[in-house]
């Protein structure tokens, strides 16, 4: 039965992850006979938001299908194959002296400008022109009121689509609007006619930065995952360095300090190259986008499951984690899952995609989980502290106080930034500050490197690996340190053994001699 439930499980999370995948469109937002949402007196459909950048160079709004390719430093979005459909349950009335029997409007608005649609400047709750307002000239009956900028008459947007006779289909003419003042745009599709309540919308925007088509708010991180790809590259290059050079004094600890390193360069390299291709193609690359989320999942659990063991004192206060490695590994793969499928929604879906209460499902679990593993991590560091000052293991004991105090520090830092995120969000609900939205998740990256860099800097391999070693207590609450863990170590041992008597019993246990001096050093 465990095993069914299990495997009906593996499937559910097989099909969502595959639903997933059909909804990488980025820049390029496909609309699939979409239908439209009632909203007072007008019907709406919201076709993307993105943070554009003004053009470099100025020029008019072109054809895409002349011969001028060039796209280089401009700014727009490009209607491609936008069609409208009313259905066989929208009742056209029609005559024969009639051409035009239906509009469809597409508006593009910036946020700062977002009174201008609508007749709140009329003091009016409507949003298409009404008889008594035309009367006054000014709108025009049918037509979504738009109140022009002094400054740029054309701005707000408006392209507007007629159906003709008894067509069912209007297709729009395609189409490059240009961006000439750097800000957060909306795109809308309205339409005021009643008789056109049943009717869908198919095709593709295009939206473009002078940059390429990576949306504003996530241009900054394809330097910035370049600039953390060669981080971690020095930092593992160090890392090989010390590692190949004191291999024979290498401890079981620091092999998953090597995971986390070349899953940390992994990661970056995958953000960088997906990054990349997106700003170049326009659509995320699945194939790239999925192994980028997978690694970034994994070594998030890896991460957590290094810092839980270290402060348990594997390595160097017990040789294993004993019956409680399962709940260790039990509660890192219930992590691993819910980040997998949180980085999911995250990542393969339109960026604009505002999945409220999907996403709000899929964070909290993490955020619970995260919340376990800090309680894990600090009661463990409070047992193993209390346990080395017990022993007066005085060199183990400064190790871990300073390991503790830069955990406490990230802490501190990690609840003041969700706390700035928070705030963030809650004054920002219009993505009216997304020149800054990139600095959010290069936080995180940034803590998770320097933490990593602090662990390998205090458990660094050298030649002599007592002081943070492997030790087992004895009887008389005596200490071995872990030189035996190590191939070499064994050896010093028995050499140790050979060339030293000891006059008790009591003192029979290996590198008493080093550890006492090492606390005399103290």
């Amino acid at each position: 039965m465990n095993r069914r439930r299990s495997f009906n499980g593996d499937l559910m999370l097989l099909g969502f992850v595959f639903l997933l995948l059909n909804l990488v469109d980025a820049s390029i937002h496909d609309y699939r006979n979409e239908a439209f949402i009632p909203q007072l007196n007008s019907w709406f459909f919201h076709g993307g938001s993105e943070g554009l950048y003004a053009s470099s160079s100025s020029s008019s709004s072109h054809n895409p299908n002349s011969e001028d390719k060039s796209y280089k430093g401009k700014s727009f979005i490009r209607f491609e194959s936008v069609t409208f459909r009313r259905t066989n349950d929208s009742s056209v009335k029609f005559n024969g002296m009639q051409q035009k029997t239906g509009l469809v409007e597409a508006i593009i608005v910036e946020v700062k400008d977002r009174e201008r649609v609508g007749g709140s400047y009329l003091s009016s709750d409507a949003l298409c022109c009404t008889p008594e307002l035309a009367k006054k000239q000014f709108c025009k009956v049918g037509e979504v009121i738009i109140h022009q900028r002094s400054d740029n008459p054309e701005w707000p947007k408006r392209v507007q689509t007629f159906f003709e006779a008894k067509n069912e289909e209007a297709t729009m003419v395609p189409l490059d609007v240009e961006i000439s003042s750097t800000g957060m745009y909306y795109l809308y599709f309205m339409y005021c006619d009643p008789q056109l309540e049943v009717t869908l919308v198919r095709g593709r925007t295009v939206w473009r930065n002078p940059g390429g088509y990576l949306p504003g708010k996530m241009g900054p991180l394809v330097t910035f995952y370049g600039f953390m790809s060669l981080a971690y590259l020095v930092l593992g290059l160090i890392w090989f360095l010390h590692f190949v050079r004191y291999w024979k004094d290498i401890i079981q600890l620091h092999y998953p300090i090597t995971m986390v390193i070349a899953l940390g360069m992994c990661e970056m390299a995958f953000w960088y190259f997906e990054y990349s291709n997106f700003n170049s193609t326009g659509s995320r690359p699945m194939g790239i986008t999925v192994c980028a989320v997978t690694f970034s999942a994994f070594k998030k659990t890896v991460s957590r499951f290094l810092l839980l063991v270290v402060s348990m004192g594997y390595g160097v206060v017990k040789p294993t984690l004993g019956g409680i490695k399962s709940k260790v590994l039990t509660l890192a793969l219930i992590y691993f899952v819910a980040s997998e499928a949180l980085e999911l929604v995250e990542h393969l879906g339109n960026i604009n995609d505002f999945s409220g209460k999907a996403k709000l499902f899929l964070v909290l679990p993490v955020a619970l989980l995260d919340a376990c593993f800090i309680l894990w991590i600090f009661s463990s560091l409070s047992k193993t502290l209390e346990k080395l000052q017990m022993r007066k293991s005085m060199a183990k004991l400064e190790l871990y106080r300073k390991f503790t105090n830069s955990l406490a520090i990230s802490v501190l830092l990690s609840v003041a930034w969700i706390g700035y995120e928070l705030y963030f969000n809650a004054t920002d609900p219009l993505s009216e500050l997304w020149q800054r939205a990139w600095m959010i998740p290069a936080f995180w990256t940034l803590l998770a490197y320097m933490l990593l860099a602090i662990i390998c800097i205090l458990w660094a391999p050298s030649h002599n690996p007592t002081r943070y070693a492997c030790s087992e207590e004895t009887g008389d609450d005596f200490e071995e340190e872990g030189v035996a863990l190590t191939s070499s170590g064994m050896k010093k041992v028995e050499l140790e053994r050979k060339d030293r008597k000891v006059s008790t019993a009591g003192d029979h246990v290996f590198g008493l001699g080093e550890d006492l001096e090492e606390d005399k050093r103290e």
